[in-house]
């Protein structure tokens, strides 16, 4: 695997340079407008709620390891997350079907139908951004995000921690 350092000499700066600032203005635009949909759904979901009750639904009922190993975060964070959930009635702790001693956490009905209504109203800020773009355009740039992602990710998880400032 080339390392860093080969990529950067073999990739032109300018193109790299352009690159990260273009993330960067993406990861400041989707802070400010949370990328919370339209109408009155709008950024009544935080992002960390939105994609652990996307996870339950695509892949069921689960334990908080599971989850947090599937999200790339600790467990710790994902029992802080998934409390209000609980508390609010969007996702249910149920015993395990194999295990009655283990715990999973699953989307509730309630936590089916809110999610419904997020992704609608997100689906609609995407065609709002994208409706001058062809379907073509569209189907690119999601293949492209989901692999920058995906790369993101694994790059990502094999850098050294990053010393905490305390």
């Amino acid at each position: 695997m080339p390392t860093s350092s080969d990529m950067t000499t073999h990739t032109d700066p300018a193109l790299l340079d352009a690159l990260q600032h273009q993330v960067a203005v993406f990861a400041r635009r989707a802070e400010q407008s949370r990328l919370g949909g339209v109408g009155q759904a709008r950024n009544s979901m935080d992002r960390a709620a939105y994609l652990l009750l996307n996870r339950l639904d695509k892949e069921g009922p689960m334990g908080v390891k599971a989850l947090a190993a599937g999200m790339g975060i600790d467990s710790s964070t994902v029992t802080r997350q998934v409390a209000p959930l609980v508390d609010s009635g969007l996702v249910n702790r149920a015993s395990h079907p194999e295990d009655g001693r283990a715990v999973v956490l699953q989307l509730s009905e309630r936590g089916r139908s809110r999610l419904e209504e997020v992704r609608a109203s997100r689906r609609a800020l995407m065609a709002l951004v994208t409706e001058e773009w062809t379907e073509e355009e569209r189907d690119s740039f999601c293949s492209l995000l989901t692999r920058f992602n995906a790369s993101l990710s694994t790059v990502t998880a094999t850098l050294p921690p990053v010393p905490s400032s305390s």
